[in-house]
């Protein structure tokens, strides 16, 4: 790959700069669906060259001299290298220590650089934060400006969102009659409910609401059905799992991570929508220097119009070469095989009366413990009321083995503190 994006840059100047192709070109060359079988890395860049090249915009070119400069250099593409290896998900310093702080670091420097004034530094009252585009930036700075004034989040006050209770004997999933009830107290008090969110899989609990049930709620009372699979979409590419995908017919839009269990580096996260038209008219931009004849004859798709910012990265590429390279049945096997381990650790616990019922305090103290000893790292939540210990199987090189030590350090921590 190292090779082939180098001769790619090599020549660069040979390449008409502006596409050539038809709108739909795409469609004819590849496949309509993803393979059940792996194929060679050589196949899939003998497509990248006859089939995607032809369709890409070669905004390095020196010919090219359209809307704005998107340099790149070897530097940057030995940065992006290193952080699609690393494929640090850093939302805080915790998860990974060097990323927040080197971004701390480097906004300093290039504030010093660009000497604006000492409150945007860290060292003040300021700080930067690297954002996906300025659209981004602007909104961002926008909503911190307008929950000053208004004191509102997104627009939306706080007391108009409704958090619905669940229930831990249904696993925590949304109950139907629950939402019901809250639906009619809003049209009683003269509000109109407008958008249910509902999860396959949350991070906490890994809660499947019903999503048929729900889903009729929804149409009966006019709201926007959105699912959310983040976390546990990704098993539903098995025949066995995809039961928690009945009722998903009801949604009018629908995303999942493949980012989180599809073998995907950060970020990519899909987002299917039941009507583009509901989805388009609020996020459209249409400003004079980006209009051209292929967009203003509706003959092709622009997605600045189906999110926040204008600018978007080139992500379709990592998820392409995951379904090509492993093929359904490897994806399949992945799913299951972590659904294995996770199942043989399940195993484990059950087998160990010491972890039947624990206080808060003692499994805060195993959690301190058990990642004190610098060889697994968990998190917990808190369900019921109960400081709960999360263990989660789904790193790609996770194998029998390291469930098996990590259910030794368990042990041995929960020894230790019982002695003490």
């Amino acid at each position: 790959m190292v090779d082939f994006i180098a001769d790619y840059c090599k020549n660069l100047e040979t390449f008409p700069f502006l596409s050539q192709v038809e709108p739909g070109y795409l469609g004819k060359l590849l496949p309509d669906s993803a393979p059940n079988h792996p194929e060679s890395l050589e196949n899939v860049l003998a497509d990248v060259q006859s089939k995607i090249i032809p369709g890409v915009t070669h905004w390095q070119s020196p010919g090219y001299f359209a809307y704005f400069p998107s340099d790149s250099s070897t530097a940057g593409f030995l940065g992006e290298m290193l952080s699609a290896g690393f494929n640090i998900i850093g939302f805080s310093w915790v998860t990974s220590p060097a990323a927040t702080e080197l971004e701390v670091i480097v906004l300093d420097w290039l504030a010093k650089m660009l000497q604006l004034p000492e409150h945007l530094l860290s060292s003040g009252k300021g700080d930067g934060v690297i954002q996906g585009t300025a659209s981004e930036a602007i909104l961002v700075a926008l909503l911190a400006a307008r929950d000053k004034v208004l004191k509102k989040i997104a627009g939306v006050h706080p007391e108009n969102c409704r958090l619905v209770k669940t229930n831990s004997s249904t696993n925590y999933a949304l109950s139907p009659d629950v939402l019901r009830e809250e639906i009619s107290k809003d049209i009683a008090a003269g509000l109109i409910p407008f958008f249910l969110s509902s999860t396959v899989g949350t991070t906490s609990s890994t809660a499947v609401d019903p999503l048929s049930s729900l889903g009729k709620i929804a149409k009966d009372n006019e709201l926007w059905f959105h699912v959310d699979a983040a976390y546990a979409g990704s098993a539903c590419i098995c025949p066995e799992y995809r039961q928690y995908l009945d009722g998903v017919e009801e949604a009018d839009s629908f995303n999942m991570n493949t980012h989180k269990w599809f073998l995907t580096n950060f970020d990519c996260s899909p987002l299917w929508v039941k009507d583009r038209s509901a989805l388009i008219p609020p996020l459209s931009t249409k400003p004079e220097y980006l209009k051209n004849k292929a967009s203003e004859e509706n003959m092709v798709l622009d997605f600045k119009d189906w999110q926040i910012p204008l600018g978007r990265r080139f992500r379709s590429p990592k998820l392409w070469m995951v379904l090509r390279l492993y093929g359904l049945e490897n994806l399949q096997c992945y799913i299951r095989n972590h659904i294995k381990l996770a199942k043989h650790f399940e195993d484990l616990v059950a087998a160990d009366s010491r972890f039947e019922d624990c206080g808060k305090k003692l499994n805060q103290d195993l959690l301190n413990s058990v990642n004190s000893t610098g060889k697994i790292f968990i998190s917990h939540t808190v369900l019921s009321g109960k400081y709960i210990l999360r263990f989660v199987v789904g790193a790609p090189l996770t194998e029998e083995n390291h469930i098996i030590s990590a259910w030794k350090i368990f042990q041995d921590q929960t020894t230790l503190l019982k002695s003490n």
